[in-house]
């Protein structure tokens, strides 16, 4: 069976299959636009993918993730902080988060940062300043 494009095959499925992105992958923050690669909705059983553009001075909230997380920054660089420090990531680095750990991404210099961000399907955010929890839809 061969898929190509979207609609991906049903969740779970275990074809092999290729998401193109369209307007309805991407959503919109006041620090970063993310466009879903490979989720649930597209057809994943246990991992999700997405990427991440981030402008010049934009940084994301305080939060933590429920689970372990790759940021693989592809342009650009960003600076991450957590309470073990303050970390510079750039192209050809993996900056490896651990579930629960509290953190803040920023872009660094005067360019824009392009990430793929990878996970296990299901997480869940919680805003460190406000005890909210949620769920980002970009992973869904």
């Amino acid at each position: 069976m061969t898929h190509v494009g979207s609609p991906p095959p049903t969740e779970g499925t275990t074809a092999m299959h290729v998401h193109t992105p369209t307007a309805a992958d991407v959503s919109t923050t006041p620090n970063a636009v993310m466009t879903s690669l490979a989720t649930p909705r597209r057809g994943t059983a246990e991992i999700s993918a997405w990427t991440v553009r981030m402008e010049p001075g934009a940084a994301g909230p305080r939060h933590a993730m429920d689970r372990e997380q790759i940021w693989l920054p592809l342009s650009g660089a960003i600076t991450v902080t957590t309470d073990d420090g303050v970390r510079e990531v750039g192209p050809g680095q993996a900056a490896v988060l651990p579930a629960g750990e509290v953190r803040r991404i920023a872009t660094s210099g005067d360019a824009p940062a392009e990430i793929v961000v990878c996970m296990a399907n299901g997480g869940r955010v919680t805003v460190a300043d406000t005890g909210e929890i949620r769920t980002a839809p970009w992973t869904e």
